[in-house]
């Protein structure tokens, strides 16, 4: 799954900042690959405001 990070964490709670940190995404429009799994789905929920998911073939 190739997670891009589309709104800033800024305004937003603790948790919410160390769950995009979590993800590796640290700055506004930064991406990461990342193996898709049922944690990191549940992580992806939490932010899903903040983040754009796309699934990636192969």
């Amino acid at each position: 799954m190739r997670i891009k990070q589309v709104r800033s964490g800024i305004g937003n709670s603790w948790k919410m900042r160390l769950t995009l940190e979590a993800l590796g995404l640290r700055k506004h429009q930064s991406e990461v690959i990342k193996q898709d799994s049922p944690a990191l789905r549940g992580q992806i929920k939490h932010v899903r405001h903040l983040v754009e998911v796309t699934p990636i073939e192969g």
